[in-house]
């Protein structure tokens, strides 16, 4: 489990730690950052699976994505004394994004490369990555370090050079996720592979949801739902059938979901209603009935990961469905570790009867994003490394 996330210089995150647990609930106004919390957890994610560079990228660069307000914000400008201005830095600016774990934590820190003769000069450059243990990255605790071209491990106390010649471009995860060479580096970057992030699913009239399909075991929901019938079907035949049950008699008493398949072998979702004469298939749903079935699917997964991240997953549904809902997701996060960003004051107030419920709230300070109430003895232990 994650036990705290840092994030430094992200668009409007000019430093924040939270401390995190099993299960996290995230909330503010329109325009606090949740979205950007949301969006550097997913480049964390980029970071092992080969496409952190091209995600800065697509959100237009380094320079597009760094905070832009000043360096530092002096008690005169907050209370309006002085206007906000810049100054010379006295810093190298660096995006930075850390974790640390009940196991191995990992931190990256990402700049902009020394200007050359190249096509791909503006693109980012990954300058340090650390695996290390306990509750912040510190020079005792590290285990493998990268900086610049070259990897290091540490072999008791001693350290050991395993790579001179890593690109810029890429990240450790890439070509030193050796499970016997280094085996921290293979763990860390499988564990963080597993995450599994849902925004929103499509319900609309052509979302994949819809259409039968040829299936397979499925032991964790696409994230568009496009496998939802195999997964529903997979639940049942080596997951929780019980719980699927039970969530569908939470939120539409009387009726039933199964699975059908056709002569050539598609797969569809079924529907049972008290009331009519046959089931209902995916194509005839209503899209908050078919969102909250997505959900169910993703929800009980036979194969729980190390984390799933859920982005206002109360879009399209009835108030009436959000303690439902909210169920469904404490169930969850007794098998693994959850966060929930959302606007829904009932889903929340639901979810805050979980017993190892985190609850956040975001505002905005001088256009920074804070977590309100968070002290110094609320805020984790964190220094990033030099």
């Amino acid at each position: 489990m994650l036990t705290s996330l840092s994030i430094s210089n992200y668009r409007s995150i000019k430093d924040i730690t939270i401390p995190l647990g099993p299960l996290n609930v995230i909330t503010g106004a329109n325009g606090t950052g949740k979205s950007n919390l949301y969006k550097a957890l997913k480049l964390l994610a980029d970071s092992a699976n080969g496409g952190v560079i091209p995600s800065l990228v697509a959100e237009g660069g380094l320079e597009s994505v760094y905070w832009a307000g000043p360096e530092r914000i002096s008690r005169a400008m907050k209370v309006g004394e002085f206007d906000v201005q810049g100054g010379q830095p006295q810093s190298t600016k660096r995006l930075k994004m850390g974790f640390a774990a009940d196991d191995f934590g990992y931190c990256v820190s990402f700049g902009i490369p020394i200007p050359y003769n190249s096509f791909f000069s503006k693109d980012p450059e990954i300058k340090y990555e650390g695996i290390f243990t306990g509750s912040q990255p510190r020079p005792s605790s590290t285990l493998v370090e990268r900086k610049g071209h070259v990897v290091k491990v540490k072999e008791g106390r001693q350290w050991s050079v395993i790579n001179q010649h890593l690109p810029m471009y890429d990240s450790m995860f890439d070509q030193l996720a050796d499970p016997t060479a280094a085996p921290e580096v293979f763990h860390v970057r499988e564990k963080i592979r597993g995450w599994r992030f849902y925004d929103q699913f499509r319900t609309d009239a052509d979302a994949p949801a819809r259409t039968p399909k040829l299936g397979t075991r499925t032991l964790a929901l696409h994230h568009d739902g496009r496998d939802l019938a195999a997964a529903i079907r997979t639940i049942m035949e080596i997951g929780d059938k019980e719980a699927l049950q039970n969530a569908i008699s939470d939120a539409f008493p009387n009726c039933q979901l199964s699975v059908s398949m056709s002569e050539d072998g598609l797969m569809d979702i079924c529907f049972d209603q008290h009331g009519l004469l046959r089931p209902l298939k995916a194509s005839e749903l209503s899209d908050g009935t078919l969102r909250y079935i997505l959900w169910i699917a993703a929800l009980l997964t036979p194969r729980p990961p190390s984390l799933m991240v859920l982005n206002e997953p109360e879009t399209s549904l009835h108030p009436d469905l959000l303690p439902a809902l909210a169920k469904l997701i404490m169930y969850a996060a007794d098998q693994t570790q959850v966060w929930v960003i959302s606007h829904s004051n009932r889903l929340i107030a639901s979810l805050n009867e979980h017993p190892e419920c985190s609850g956040f709230e975001l505002e905005k300070n001088m256009s920074q994003t804070e977590v309100i109430g968070q002290g110094l003895l609320d805020k984790p232990n964190w220094k990033w490394p030099d």
